[in-house]
C-alpha cells in the first residue's frame, strides 16, 4: 500500500510539473510572445536600390504607425504585439534576394514576410518561401509569370499586364490628333520583367491601331545605346515606350539629346519615376512620363497624409509608396483575422476577406489564385513634379507635349 502511494505521489508530480510546462510553452505560454517579427528581402544595393529605397521608407511607416496604437491584436496571444521590421540586402540579384530571404528564416526567425521590388527577385523568393512555409505577402511581381507556379506559400497583388500594356495607347489616345506621336518606338530591357511586359504594348497597339516602326530588346546596363537610336532617327521615330531601370534610362535619354533624336512622346516604365531621373537630367527629363502604383491625391484614407509625410522628410513626391504602405495594412490586418502568427491561417485571411479604406482603396484577393489588381497609373514630369494624367480620374492632369521645335 505504502508503494502503491508513493507511485500516485510521482505520477501526480509528473502531471503538475506537465501541466505547468504546457502553460509556460502552450497557446497560454505564447504570453511570453512579445512582438510580430517580419522580414523583407529589399533591393538596398544595385540597379534596383531606388525601388527598395522607397519600399523601405513605406514600411517603415506603416510599422510606426501601427506600433503607435500598440500593436497588433492576436488573439492567440490575448494581447498586442508590436511589430518589428527586419530589411535584408537582396542587392539586386536573384540569388543574393534568395540569400536573403533563407537569413531572415533561419537566422532572424522572422514570422512572416513582406515583399521584395520585382518579378527577377520575387519568383526566385516565392520559391524560398514555399520551402520553407512561410507566408509572402508579394506586390510588384507580374501576376501572369508568378500565376503559373502556383505557389503554396505567397500572394501577390499588382496590375493587370493587359492593362498596364495599354496606359501609354490610352494617354495617347487623349491628345489632339494633331499633335500625337505618328512613329512610336518600343524598348524593352532584356529581362523576365521586360520580355513579360513587351507583347502586351505589342497588342495594345495593335487594338490602338498604332504601328511600332521600331521594336528592339534593351541591353540592361549597357553603355553605348547609340546604334539603336540612330535607327530611330533613320526611321523618324517621334514617340517611344521604354522600360528599363534607372540608370539605363537615365543613360538612354542622354544618349538621345547627344545623337538629336528628339521626340514628341516618351513613356517610361519602371526607370523614370524616381527623382533621381530627374536630378540627373533637369530639363530634359520635362514632358517625360512615367509608371507608377499610386497618387497622394487619390481620394482614399490617408493618402494625401502619407504623400506629405514623404515630401517633409525628402522634399519630394513619390508614386509608389502608398502601395507598400497598404501592404502593411492587410497584412496587420489579416493577422488579426487570423488570430495567429501561423502562415497558413494568416494567408487564408489574406485569401478570405475584403480590405476596405486602405491608402490603395478597397482591395480583394482571388481566392483561387492568390492575387489582387489595381489599375497602373500614368505620370508626367512637369518642372521637377510628377503630376498624375492618367486614370482621367477628377484629381488628373491633362497630358502636356513639348513645344515644337
Amino acid at each position: 500500500m505504502i508503494k502503491l502511494r508513493g507511485t500516485l505521489f510521482i505520477v501526480l508530480l509528473f502531471s503538475i510539473v506537465a501541466l505547468f510546462f504546457c502553460f509556460a510553452t502552450g497557446p497560454a505560454g505564447a504570453a511570453e510572445k512579445k512582438e510580430i517579427v517580419i522580414g523583407t528581402p529589399l533591393p538596398m544595393t544595385g540597379d534596383d536600390s531606388m525601388a527598395g529605397v522607397e519600399q523601405k521608407w513605406a514600411y517603415e511607416q506603416a510599422f510606426k504607425d501601427m506600433n503607435a496604437k500598440g500593436g497588433v491584436f492576436v488573439k492567440e496571444f490575448n494581447k498586442k504585439l508590436p511589430v518589428r521590421l527586419i530589411v535584408a540586402d537582396a542587392e539586386s540579384n536573384p540569388g543574393k534576394a534568395v540569400s536573403a530571404l533563407e537569413r531572415l528564416v533561419k537566422v532572424n526567425k522572422v514570422d512572416l514576410l513582406l515583399s521584395t521590388a520585382n518579378l527577377p527577385l520575387g519568383l526566385p523568393t516565392s520559391v524560398a518561401a514555399d520551402k520553407f512555409h512561410v507566408y509572402y505577402h508579394l506586390t510588384t511581381v507580374q501576376l501572369f509569370p508568378w500565376r503559373e507556379q502556383h505557389f503554396k506559400w505567397s500572394t501577390d497583388y499588382f496590375f493587370d499586364t493587359a492593362q498596364a500594356g495599354a496606359v501609354p495607347f490610352e494617354v495617347i489616345d487623349s491628345i489632339p490628333q494633331a499633335d500625337r506621336p505618328k512613329n512610336m518606338a518600343l524598348l524593352c530591357e532584356d529581362s523576365p520583367d521586360g520580355r513579360g511586359l513587351g507583347p502586351f504594348f505589342r497588342e495594345a497597339a495593335k487594338k490602338h491601331h498604332i504601328e511600332l516602326v521600331f521594336d528592339e530588346p534593351l541591353a540592361v546596363g549597357a553603355k553605348d545605346y547609340t546604334p539603336q537610336i540612330l535607327k530611330m532617327k533613320s526611321k523618324n521615330v517621334d514617340g517611344m515606350i521604354l522600360f528599363a531601370p534607372g540608370g539605363d534610362c537615365i543613360t538612354f535619354v542622354r544618349q538621345m539629346k547627344e545623337n538629336g533624336l528628339s521626340v514628341k512622346y516618351l513613356h517610361g516604365y519602371k526607370g523614370t519615376w524616381g527623382s533621381e531621373f530627374w536630378n540627373a537630367l533637369g530639363k530634359d527629363a520635362q514632358y517625360i512620363l512615367a509608371d507608377g502604383f499610386w497618387s497622394e491625391t487619390y481620394a482614399y484614407p490617408m493618402a494625401k497624409d502619407i504623400g506629405e509625410r514623404y515630401f517633409k522628410q525628402f522634399n519630394k513626391r513619390s508614386v509608389s509608396i502608398g502601395l507598400y504602405y497598404a501592404m502593411c495594412q492587410t497584412l496587420f490586418t489579416a493577422i488579426e483575422k487570423a488570430g495567429t502568427l501561423d502562415s497558413a491561417k494568416v494567408k487564408e485571411a489574406v485569401l478570405s476577406m475584403p480590405f476596405k479604406q486602405t491608402v490603395m482603396g478597397d482591395i480583394k484577393y482571388n481566392s483561387v489564385d492568390g492575387t489582387a489588381i489595381f489599375p497602373l497609373g500614368a505620370f508626367q514630369w512637369i518642372d521637377g513634379q510628377l503630376k498624375l494624367v492618367y486614370p482621367f480620374v477628377k484629381s488628373a492632369y491633362k497630358v502636356q507635349m513639348p513645344p515644337a521645335k
